[in-house]
């Protein structure tokens, strides 16, 4: 009981305070940064591989990371994994904080891990308000009480509630918790609400749906099975986890600058195609809005889209940026 006061009085002061283990920019792995992983440097991979031990306690859901951490290392021994060790449970229902005893013995045992996570099953979807402050002021706590381990919050799964159900309200309390206080966010069901072309999918389960579909007209990697869901679905998630990953080294994307929409590095019809999705679509925003307003009008509408076109393929003038 008094371990579950200290929890209660916690959730009082963290969203009003700052704290030693606040970093100093959100992490936020989610749709958007899936295009990015093809981007991390060889280099910035070995890091990940040399340095980070990995605490990560999940059950059936979480295993979609792992799967397609795995399917990422079978397509190129490149990106071999890290270490892991891995803990069958997960963050549990309303005011559940089981799941930090374990995280604390580990980390008391094994000083060399400093990374530490853990996944919902089906504990995001019937929680409270309450609930949800409990799950993020342990973590909170173990932030301050193991400065040196990097913690990484997580979303639930998806459950076909959409954006009138408990699920949507609850990830969203986490992510503008995360957010506000620049904490590392794998954002679990923004990743499988959106497919690559960036259409969302606000009812869409675990089962990932639009994966078949999408699958059905694109090349798709196989896996022997991704728990509740389909390969591609895993295969993202494990991609985003290569980006989070690698931006916690403090890498960060190379942009081809003004006009580079998807900061894929290079100004090309993908930008095209990209604003695009984004305006009209309901596609992803561009992590940078300036390079995407490349008339320097103020706001990004279809006069971008057709100055890229001229720019790239009618030899028209420079992309101009507000600076």
């Amino acid at each position: 009981m008094c371990r579950l006061m200290r929890y209660y009085v916690l959730t009082i002061f963290m969203l009003l305070i700052s704290t030693s283990g606040i970093s100093d920019a959100a992490v936020i792995a989610d749709h958007t940064k899936v295009i990015l992983f093809d981007q991390i440097p060889e280099s910035v991979i070995n890091q990940i591989q040399t340095n980070y031990n990995i605490f990560y306690g999940h059950t059936s859901h979480g295993s979609q990371i792992m799967t397609g951490l795995y399917m990422l290392e079978s397509e190129n021994t490149l990106y071999q994994l890290p270490t892991f060790y891995e803990v069958g449970d997960d963050l549990g229902h309303n005011g559940d904080i089981t799941w930090v005893p374990p995280t604390e013995s580990w980390l008391d045992a094994n000083p060399d891990y400093n990374v530490a996570m853990w996944s919902w099953c089906g504990g995001a979807s019937d929680n409270t308000e309450e609930g949800i402050n409990i799950y993020l002021a342990a973590m909170n706590q173990l932030e301050h009480d193991y400065p040196a381990v990097k913690f990484i919050y997580m979303t639930g799964h998806l459950d076909g509630g959409g954006v009138d159900g408990n699920l949507y309200i609850n990830n969203n309390q986490i992510r503008d918790y995360c957010d506000l206080n620049n904490k590392i966010l794998f954002d679990f069901a923004d990743i499988e609400s959106y497919d690559p072309d960036g259409t969302y999918y606000p009812d869409e389960t675990d089962a990932c749906g639009w994966c078949a579909d999408w699958c059905a007209s694109h090349d798709c990697p196989a896996c022997g099975s991704c728990a509740h869901s389909h390969c591609f679905n895993c295969y993202q998630k494990g991609k985003a986890f290569w980006w989070m990953m690698a931006t916690m080294t403090g890498w960060q994307v190379e942009t081809g600058g003004c006009g580079d929409a998807n900061s894929d590095g290079s100004i090309d019809i993908l930008d095209v195609v990209y604003l695009i999705n984004y305006k009209y679509k309901g596609g992803p925003p561009p992590i940078d809005l300036n390079q995407a307003d490349v008339d320097n009008s103020g706001e990004i509408n279809i006069l971008d889209v057709v100055y890229i076109i001229n720019y790239k393929y009618k030899s028209g003038p420079d992309p101009n940026c507000p600076e």
